[in-house]
């Protein structure tokens, strides 16, 4: 298995503090499947699934900034980690890659969100 500990991290409590101070310029991706959304998702993030990357890889280059800050999630952390990958190949200088994804986020900041 690939390791990604090159990709720089967000801690959970870190993207809480963010989007409650919801910089317009963040730009948020979460790349779980469109029923993994429908159990649990974060607000303004954009849904681009892993699974469907040639449907949405040229929306990247005219959707995003490559030098905004960019945070990506999954379940667990290791989908948004080739994401960032990917992301950082393309020329993404500000990428970060959320530890523990949504299931962490549920488990240590918001306990409303289901968990599956």
């Amino acid at each position: 298995m690939y390791y990604y500990s090159s990709i720089p991290a967000i801690t959970v409590e870190e993207l809480a503090l963010q989007l409650a101070d919801r910089d317009e310029s963040l730009q948020l991706i979460d790349v779980r499947e469109v029923e993994e959304i429908e159990i649990a998702s974060l607000e303004g993030f954009q849904v681009l699934p892993l699974s469907q990357f040639a449907q949405w890889e040229e929306l990247i280059k005219t959707q995003f900034s490559p030098e905004a800050e960019t945070i990506v999630m999954c379940h667990h952390g290791m989908r948004s980690a080739q994401m960032c990958q990917w992301l950082i190949n393309q020329g993404f200088t500000n990428v970060k890659n959320v530890t523990g994804g949504i299931d962490a986020y549920s488990q240590m900041i918001d306990p409303t969100i289901s968990r599956y």
